[in-house]
Protein backbone atom coordinates (compact mmCIF):
# COMPACT_ATOMS: atom_id res chain seq x y z
CA UNK A 1 0.00 0.00 0.00
CA UNK A 2 1.26 3.50 -0.85
CA UNK A 3 0.27 6.50 1.23
CA UNK A 4 1.61 10.05 1.18
CA UNK A 5 3.15 10.33 4.62
CA UNK A 6 5.41 13.32 4.02
CA UNK A 7 3.26 15.85 5.86
CA UNK A 8 2.59 13.42 8.70
CA UNK A 9 6.18 12.35 9.04
CA UNK A 10 7.69 15.83 8.93
CA UNK A 11 5.22 18.33 10.44
CA UNK A 12 6.40 21.88 10.87
CA UNK A 13 4.40 23.04 13.86
CA UNK A 14 3.39 21.62 17.18
CA UNK A 15 0.73 22.71 19.64
CA UNK A 16 1.40 22.09 23.31
CA UNK A 17 -0.86 19.77 25.28
CA UNK A 18 -4.05 21.47 26.29
CA UNK A 19 -3.61 24.20 23.72
CA UNK A 20 -6.77 25.98 22.73
CA UNK A 21 -5.59 26.16 19.16
CA UNK A 22 -7.63 23.91 16.91
CA UNK A 23 -4.75 22.20 15.11
CA UNK A 24 -6.72 19.10 14.16
CA UNK A 25 -5.87 17.72 10.69
CA UNK A 26 -7.83 19.55 8.01
CA UNK A 27 -9.54 16.37 6.81
CA UNK A 28 -11.13 15.89 10.24
CA UNK A 29 -12.94 19.22 9.92
CA UNK A 30 -14.63 17.77 6.85
CA UNK A 31 -15.84 14.56 8.43
CA UNK A 32 -19.51 15.57 8.17
CA UNK A 33 -19.13 16.19 4.46
CA UNK A 34 -17.21 12.94 4.05
CA UNK A 35 -19.95 11.05 5.87
CA UNK A 36 -22.55 12.53 3.54
CA UNK A 37 -20.43 11.52 0.55
CA UNK A 38 -20.06 8.04 2.01
CA UNK A 39 -23.82 7.71 2.48
CA UNK A 40 -24.41 8.94 -1.06
CA UNK A 41 -21.96 6.40 -2.43
CA UNK A 42 -23.59 3.62 -0.44
CA UNK A 43 -26.99 4.60 -1.84
CA UNK A 44 -25.57 4.49 -5.36
CA UNK A 45 -24.05 1.07 -4.74
CA UNK A 46 -27.35 -0.27 -3.37
CA UNK A 47 -29.26 1.11 -6.36
CA UNK A 48 -26.75 -0.45 -8.74
CA UNK A 49 -27.21 -3.87 -7.17
CA UNK A 50 -30.98 -3.48 -7.13
CA UNK A 51 -31.57 -2.11 -10.62
CA UNK A 52 -28.71 -2.97 -12.98
CA UNK A 53 -29.52 -5.96 -15.23
CA UNK A 54 -27.13 -8.89 -15.05
CA UNK A 55 -26.71 -8.77 -11.29
CA UNK A 56 -29.67 -11.01 -10.51
CA UNK A 57 -27.46 -13.85 -9.31
CA UNK A 58 -25.60 -11.51 -6.95
CA UNK A 59 -28.89 -10.18 -5.57
CA UNK A 60 -30.12 -13.71 -4.93
CA UNK A 61 -26.96 -14.56 -3.03
CA UNK A 62 -27.14 -11.40 -0.94
CA UNK A 63 -30.76 -12.15 -0.03
CA UNK A 64 -29.81 -15.66 1.09
CA UNK A 65 -26.89 -14.59 3.28
CA UNK A 66 -26.61 -16.29 6.67
CA UNK A 67 -27.06 -13.69 9.47
CA UNK A 68 -25.06 -15.92 11.83
CA UNK A 69 -21.99 -15.87 9.60
CA UNK A 70 -22.29 -12.11 9.11
CA UNK A 71 -22.43 -11.66 12.90
CA UNK A 72 -19.28 -13.77 13.18
CA UNK A 73 -17.67 -11.51 10.60
CA UNK A 74 -18.58 -8.41 12.61
CA UNK A 75 -17.09 -9.97 15.74
CA UNK A 76 -13.88 -10.80 13.88
CA UNK A 77 -13.65 -7.20 12.67
CA UNK A 78 -13.84 -6.05 16.30
CA UNK A 79 -10.94 -8.40 17.11
CA UNK A 80 -8.98 -7.03 14.14
CA UNK A 81 -9.52 -3.49 15.42
CA UNK A 82 -8.40 -4.45 18.93
CA UNK A 83 -5.26 -6.07 17.49
CA UNK A 84 -4.54 -2.76 15.73
CA UNK A 85 -4.74 -1.01 19.10
CA UNK A 86 -2.24 -3.52 20.58
CA UNK A 87 0.25 -2.83 17.77
CA UNK A 88 -0.36 0.92 18.04
CA UNK A 89 0.47 0.94 21.74
CA UNK A 90 3.60 -1.17 21.22
CA UNK A 91 4.94 1.24 18.60
CA UNK A 92 4.19 4.61 20.16
CA UNK A 93 4.39 4.05 23.92
CA UNK A 94 4.20 0.74 25.76
CA UNK A 95 3.48 2.68 28.97
CA UNK A 96 0.45 4.43 27.52
CA UNK A 97 -2.78 3.45 29.25
CA UNK A 98 -4.95 0.96 27.40
CA UNK A 99 -7.81 3.46 27.52
CA UNK A 100 -5.75 6.13 25.78
CA UNK A 101 -4.35 3.60 23.30
CA UNK A 102 -7.85 2.39 22.48
CA UNK A 103 -9.22 5.88 21.95
CA UNK A 104 -6.45 7.03 19.65
CA UNK A 105 -6.01 3.76 17.76
CA UNK A 106 -9.73 3.20 17.26
CA UNK A 107 -10.19 6.83 16.21
CA UNK A 108 -7.52 6.23 13.54
CA UNK A 109 -9.43 3.24 12.21
CA UNK A 110 -12.70 5.16 12.22
CA UNK A 111 -11.14 8.03 10.28
CA UNK A 112 -9.53 5.62 7.81
CA UNK A 113 -12.95 4.03 7.18
CA UNK A 114 -14.54 7.38 6.34
CA UNK A 115 -11.74 9.43 4.78
CA UNK A 116 -10.06 8.74 1.43
CA UNK A 117 -6.34 8.59 0.57
CA UNK A 118 -5.38 5.09 1.64
CA UNK A 119 -5.60 5.60 5.39
CA UNK A 120 -3.52 8.79 5.58
CA UNK A 121 -6.40 10.62 7.28
CA UNK A 122 -6.41 8.11 10.12
CA UNK A 123 -2.64 8.32 10.56
CA UNK A 124 -2.80 12.12 10.60
CA UNK A 125 -5.48 12.02 13.30
CA UNK A 126 -3.35 9.70 15.43
CA UNK A 127 -0.29 11.92 15.01
CA UNK A 128 -2.32 14.97 16.05
CA UNK A 129 -3.67 13.25 19.18
CA UNK A 130 -0.22 12.02 20.21
CA UNK A 131 1.31 15.47 19.81
CA UNK A 132 -1.53 17.03 21.78
CA UNK A 133 -0.83 14.41 24.47
CA UNK A 134 2.72 15.67 24.83
CA UNK A 135 4.72 13.12 22.86
CA UNK A 136 7.85 14.70 21.30
CA UNK A 137 7.27 15.82 17.74
CA UNK A 138 10.19 13.90 16.25
CA UNK A 139 9.14 10.69 18.00
CA UNK A 140 5.61 10.98 16.64
CA UNK A 141 6.95 11.62 13.13
CA UNK A 142 9.32 8.65 13.11
CA UNK A 143 6.94 6.23 14.78
CA UNK A 144 3.99 7.18 12.53
CA UNK A 145 5.98 6.25 9.44
CA UNK A 146 7.37 3.16 11.20
CA UNK A 147 3.89 1.99 12.23
CA UNK A 148 2.60 2.28 8.70
CA UNK A 149 5.63 0.43 7.33
CA UNK A 150 5.40 -2.38 9.89
CA UNK A 151 1.73 -3.09 9.22
CA UNK A 152 2.44 -2.96 5.48
CA UNK A 153 5.48 -5.25 5.87
CA UNK A 154 3.25 -7.89 7.48
CA UNK A 155 1.12 -7.86 4.33
CA UNK A 156 4.15 -8.24 2.06
CA UNK A 157 5.60 -11.01 4.21
CA UNK A 158 2.27 -12.85 4.04
CA UNK A 159 2.29 -12.58 0.24
CA UNK A 160 5.76 -14.14 0.14
CA UNK A 161 4.92 -16.99 2.53
CA UNK A 162 1.57 -17.85 0.96
CA UNK A 163 2.88 -17.47 -2.59
CA UNK A 164 5.80 -19.77 -1.79
CA UNK A 165 3.50 -22.37 -0.21
CA UNK A 166 1.18 -22.29 -3.23
CA UNK A 167 4.03 -22.41 -5.73
CA UNK A 168 5.50 -25.47 -4.00
CA UNK A 169 2.10 -27.16 -3.72
CA UNK A 170 2.25 -27.25 0.08
CA UNK A 171 -1.29 -25.90 0.43
CA UNK A 172 -4.46 -26.14 -1.67
CA UNK A 173 -5.01 -23.39 -4.22
CA UNK A 174 -4.42 -22.32 -7.80
CA UNK A 175 -1.74 -24.25 -9.60
CA UNK A 176 -0.76 -21.44 -11.98
CA UNK A 177 2.83 -20.48 -11.28
CA UNK A 178 2.42 -16.88 -12.50
CA UNK A 179 -0.42 -16.25 -10.03
CA UNK A 180 1.57 -17.61 -7.10
CA UNK A 181 5.22 -16.86 -7.72
CA UNK A 182 4.52 -13.50 -9.42
CA UNK A 183 3.08 -11.70 -6.36
CA UNK A 184 5.75 -13.33 -4.18
CA UNK A 185 8.58 -11.90 -6.31
CA UNK A 186 6.96 -8.45 -6.43
CA UNK A 187 6.51 -8.41 -2.65
CA UNK A 188 10.11 -9.49 -2.04
CA UNK A 189 11.32 -6.79 -4.43
CA UNK A 190 9.24 -4.15 -2.64
CA UNK A 191 10.76 -5.12 0.72
CA UNK A 192 14.31 -4.99 -0.66
CA UNK A 193 13.70 -1.61 -2.28
CA UNK A 194 12.28 -0.24 0.96
CA UNK A 195 15.28 -1.42 2.98
CA UNK A 196 17.54 0.32 0.46
CA UNK A 197 15.88 3.72 0.93
CA UNK A 198 18.01 4.78 3.98
CA UNK A 199 21.25 4.29 2.04
CA UNK A 200 19.80 6.22 -0.91
CA UNK A 201 18.65 8.93 1.51
CA UNK A 202 22.16 9.38 2.90
CA UNK A 203 23.46 10.04 -0.61
CA UNK A 204 20.75 12.20 -2.11
CA UNK A 205 19.26 14.28 0.73
CA UNK A 206 22.38 16.39 1.46
CA UNK A 207 22.65 17.32 -2.22
CA UNK A 208 18.95 17.98 -2.76
CA UNK A 209 18.68 20.07 0.41
CA UNK A 210 21.41 22.53 -0.61
CA UNK A 211 20.57 26.20 -0.90
CA UNK A 212 19.64 27.15 -4.42
CA UNK A 213 17.85 23.91 -5.17
CA UNK A 214 14.27 24.10 -6.38
CA UNK A 215 11.48 24.05 -3.82
CA UNK A 216 10.11 20.82 -5.27
CA UNK A 217 13.50 19.11 -4.92
CA UNK A 218 13.90 20.31 -1.32
CA UNK A 219 10.41 19.05 -0.50
CA UNK A 220 11.25 15.70 -2.05
CA UNK A 221 14.46 15.58 0.01
CA UNK A 222 12.51 16.24 3.20
CA UNK A 223 10.01 13.50 2.41
CA UNK A 224 12.79 11.06 1.51
CA UNK A 225 14.67 11.88 4.71
CA UNK A 226 11.54 11.34 6.82
CA UNK A 227 10.86 8.05 5.07
CA UNK A 228 14.43 6.90 5.66
CA UNK A 229 14.17 7.73 9.36
CA UNK A 230 10.86 5.88 9.57
CA UNK A 231 12.32 2.79 7.88
CA UNK A 232 15.22 2.78 10.33
CA UNK A 233 12.81 3.09 13.22
CA UNK A 234 10.64 0.26 11.86
CA UNK A 235 13.65 -2.05 11.53
CA UNK A 236 14.76 -1.21 15.06
CA UNK A 237 11.31 -1.89 16.48
CA UNK A 238 11.08 -5.24 14.70
CA UNK A 239 14.59 -6.23 15.85
CA UNK A 240 13.66 -5.38 19.43
CA UNK A 241 11.57 -8.57 19.49
CA UNK A 242 8.51 -7.00 21.13
CA UNK A 243 5.94 -9.81 21.01
CA UNK A 244 3.07 -7.35 21.47
CA UNK A 245 4.00 -5.56 18.27
CA UNK A 246 4.12 -8.75 16.21
CA UNK A 247 0.96 -10.20 17.76
CA UNK A 248 -0.92 -6.95 17.19
CA UNK A 249 0.26 -6.41 13.60
CA UNK A 250 -0.31 -10.03 12.57
CA UNK A 251 -3.66 -10.19 14.36
CA UNK A 252 -4.80 -7.01 12.62
CA UNK A 253 -4.27 -8.70 9.24
CA UNK A 254 -5.32 -12.23 10.19
CA UNK A 255 -8.65 -11.29 11.76
CA UNK A 256 -9.49 -9.03 8.82
CA UNK A 257 -8.86 -11.87 6.38
CA UNK A 258 -11.04 -14.05 8.61
CA UNK A 259 -13.84 -11.49 8.19
CA UNK A 260 -13.73 -12.04 4.43
CA UNK A 261 -13.70 -15.81 4.95
CA UNK A 262 -16.77 -15.53 7.21
CA UNK A 263 -18.54 -13.51 4.53
CA UNK A 264 -17.92 -16.32 2.06
CA UNK A 265 -19.28 -18.69 4.70
CA UNK A 266 -22.46 -16.60 4.77
CA UNK A 267 -23.08 -17.71 1.18
CA UNK A 268 -21.91 -21.30 1.70
CA UNK A 269 -18.93 -21.22 -0.66
CA UNK A 270 -15.51 -20.41 0.77
CA UNK A 271 -12.46 -20.74 -1.52
CA UNK A 272 -9.19 -22.34 -0.33
CA UNK A 273 -7.71 -20.25 2.49
CA UNK A 274 -4.34 -19.72 0.76
CA UNK A 275 -5.94 -18.48 -2.48
CA UNK A 276 -8.31 -16.28 -0.48
CA UNK A 277 -5.42 -14.72 1.44
CA UNK A 278 -3.36 -14.04 -1.67
CA UNK A 279 -6.34 -12.56 -3.51
CA UNK A 280 -7.14 -10.45 -0.44
CA UNK A 281 -3.62 -9.04 -0.26
CA UNK A 282 -3.40 -8.26 -3.97
CA UNK A 283 -6.95 -6.91 -4.17
CA UNK A 284 -6.40 -4.35 -1.41
CA UNK A 285 -4.51 -2.15 -3.89
CA UNK A 286 -7.88 -0.95 -5.16
CA UNK A 287 -8.33 0.89 -1.87
CA UNK A 288 -5.75 3.46 -2.96
CA UNK A 289 -8.35 5.20 -5.13
CA UNK A 290 -9.10 8.47 -3.25
CA UNK A 291 -12.82 8.10 -2.51
CA UNK A 292 -14.45 7.97 0.95
CA UNK A 293 -14.00 4.52 2.44
CA UNK A 294 -12.32 3.33 -0.76
CA UNK A 295 -15.80 2.42 -2.03
CA UNK A 296 -15.64 1.14 -5.58
CA UNK A 297 -11.89 0.73 -5.91
CA UNK A 298 -11.50 -1.80 -3.11
CA UNK A 299 -14.49 -3.83 -4.25
CA UNK A 300 -13.28 -3.98 -7.85
CA UNK A 301 -9.77 -4.90 -6.75
CA UNK A 302 -10.93 -7.68 -4.42
CA UNK A 303 -13.52 -9.14 -6.79
CA UNK A 304 -11.06 -9.05 -9.68
CA UNK A 305 -8.35 -10.78 -7.65
CA UNK A 306 -10.75 -13.42 -6.31
CA UNK A 307 -12.05 -14.21 -9.79
CA UNK A 308 -8.47 -14.38 -11.06
CA UNK A 309 -7.74 -16.97 -8.38
CA UNK A 310 -10.71 -19.12 -9.36
CA UNK A 311 -13.72 -17.86 -7.37
CA UNK A 312 -17.04 -17.57 -9.28
CA UNK A 313 -17.83 -13.92 -10.01
CA UNK A 314 -21.29 -13.86 -8.38
CA UNK A 315 -20.04 -15.49 -5.18
CA UNK A 316 -16.99 -13.24 -5.01
CA UNK A 317 -19.09 -10.10 -5.54
CA UNK A 318 -21.64 -11.00 -2.86
CA UNK A 319 -18.96 -11.90 -0.33
CA UNK A 320 -16.94 -8.74 -1.00
CA UNK A 321 -20.01 -6.51 -0.69
CA UNK A 322 -20.83 -8.07 2.70
CA UNK A 323 -17.18 -7.82 3.79
CA UNK A 324 -16.90 -4.18 2.81
CA UNK A 325 -20.12 -3.36 4.64
CA UNK A 326 -18.71 -4.82 7.85
CA UNK A 327 -15.35 -3.13 7.26
CA UNK A 328 -17.01 0.27 6.96
CA UNK A 329 -19.64 0.05 9.67
CA UNK A 330 -17.75 -1.57 12.57
CA UNK A 331 -14.66 0.73 12.59
CA UNK A 332 -16.80 3.79 11.85
CA UNK A 333 -19.11 3.13 14.82
CA UNK A 334 -16.36 2.15 17.27
CA UNK A 335 -14.02 4.85 16.00
CA UNK A 336 -16.67 7.56 16.10
CA UNK A 337 -17.44 6.93 19.77
CA UNK A 338 -13.73 6.63 20.60
CA UNK A 339 -13.07 9.98 18.88
CA UNK A 340 -15.76 11.72 20.92
CA UNK A 341 -14.17 10.39 24.12
CA UNK A 342 -10.69 11.31 22.87
CA UNK A 343 -11.62 14.93 22.22
CA UNK A 344 -13.09 15.22 25.70
CA UNK A 345 -9.97 13.79 27.35
CA UNK A 346 -7.63 16.07 25.37
CA UNK A 347 -9.33 19.16 26.79
CA UNK A 348 -7.74 18.38 30.15
CA UNK A 349 -3.98 19.04 30.00
CA UNK A 350 -3.13 16.68 32.89
CA UNK A 351 -5.39 13.95 31.59
CA UNK A 352 -4.11 14.38 28.05
CA UNK A 353 -0.45 13.69 28.81
CA UNK A 354 0.79 10.15 28.44
CA UNK A 355 3.68 8.53 30.38
CA UNK A 356 6.11 8.72 27.46
CA UNK A 357 5.61 12.47 27.05
CA UNK A 358 8.58 13.49 29.22
CA UNK A 359 11.31 11.78 27.22
CA UNK A 360 11.96 10.67 23.68
CA UNK A 361 12.68 7.08 24.73
CA UNK A 362 15.09 6.42 21.86
CA UNK A 363 15.46 2.87 20.60
CA UNK A 364 18.42 1.19 22.38
CA UNK A 365 21.66 1.29 20.37
CA UNK A 366 21.81 -2.51 20.50
CA UNK A 367 18.81 -2.76 18.19
CA UNK A 368 19.08 0.50 16.28
CA UNK A 369 19.87 -0.01 12.57
CA UNK A 370 23.16 1.33 11.25
CA UNK A 371 22.89 3.69 8.32
CA UNK A 372 26.01 4.15 6.28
Amino acid sequence: MTTDLSNIAHPTTESPPGSSADDMPMEMHRVRRRLLQLVALLVVVVLVFMLVPGLGEVRKRLESASPEWLAVGAGLEVLSSLAYVVAFRAVFCARMSWRKSYRIGMSELGAAAVLPAGGAGGLALGAWALRRSGLPLERVARRTVAFFLITSAINFAAVILVGLALALGLVEGTGKLLLTAGPMVLAAGAILLTLGVPRLTDRLVPRWSEAGRSKRLRTLARALDATGDGIGEAVALLRSGDARLLVGAIGYLAFDVAVLYACFGAFGAAPPVASLLLAYLMGQLGGLIPVPGGIGGTEIGLVGALVLYGTPAATATAAVVAYRGILLVVPAVLGGWAFIQLKRSLRDEAGARIPCADDDLPVPEAVAPQRA
